[in-house]
């Protein structure tokens, strides 16, 4: 089983530049699951029902998201129907909408995909990731299980990693949009990448044009966060996992350009 994981998709620039990459690389690299952070696909962020539309249109298989889960509410209810858009699973249940993990049917096989968030300098209003994670593995059957871990500090995913070395087949970190060079293979058989950055584009600052982030840090003051134009990559990493015992076999860190 190849799975292919997106790192965030920033604004319709990254939505489009994915569109034009996608078939060609899941065509070459023989990819059987394409799984995408959407989270920043609406321009000003956030994700919208058109956005999730044109990524799923793309050849995105399962859409996870973040901390902007909920910054657009024509998304809310669309979160509580759909079975393939996942918000962290942490999120406190029966006050937020959506779910945080689904079943994808291979057809062979069934795959779990689970979205998380951290809670080091993030929301503080979360569940543990830590216990949270235990109690949804206590309920899962499914051999292969992919787990997409929003969060902002490198010791905590790594933390996370280990914890769960040799119970879930692949981690990918997600939102800092800045790849990490660190891709491997745990020694229980989890893959695993600190984070797989971002899609969109790339001479700005996390997808924003660099001055206006400049003005932010020198004057601390609120501004619009306009996205950088030009030249786009769609960072992702490649899980190759074995069918008979979940563990991955082969990864490997792409930049597409």
């Amino acid at each position: 089983m190849r799975v292919l994981c997106i790192g965030d998709v920033v604004g319709k620039i990254g939505c489009e530049f994915l569109r034009e990459k996608l078939p060609a690389i899941k065509r070459v690299k023989n990819i059987d699951l394409t799984i995408c952070n959407g989270e920043n696909s609406a321009d000003g962020n956030g994700i919208t029902p058109s956005s999730a539309d044109f990524l799923f249109n793309s050849g995105v298989n399962v859409i996870t998201l973040g901390n902007h889960s909920f910054r657009r509410r024509e998304m809310y209810d669309v979160l509580d129907e759909a079975k393939d858009i996942i918000r962290p699973a942490n999120f406190p249940e029966g006050t937020t909408p959506g779910i945080g993990y689904c079943t994808v049917d291979m057809g062979r096989l069934q795959i779990k995909v689970i979205n998380l968030m951290g809670t080091m300098l993030m929301e503080n209003n979360l569940d543990n990731p830590f216990h949270k994670i235990d109690s949804i593995l206590k309920e899962t059957e499914e051999k292969i299980v992919i787990i997409d871990f929003h969060a902002e500090t490198t010791s905590e995913k790594l933390a996370l990693a280990h914890y769960l070395d040799g119970r879930v087949s692949a981690i990918f970190g997600t939102h800092t949009h800045v790849q990490t060079s660190d891709e491997r293979i745990l020694n229980g058989g989890t893959g695993y990448i600190t984070d797989v950055g971002m899609t969109g584009p790339m001479d700005s600052v996390l997808g924003v044009e660099p001055e206006i982030v400049i003005e932010k840090f020198k004057t601390q003051m609120p501004v619009r966060f306009d996205l950088k134009k030009g030249e786009c990559k769609m960072e992702c990493v490649i899980f190759d996992i074995d069918d008979k015992t979940g563990k991955t076999i082969f990864c490997e860190r792409m930049r597409i350009i």
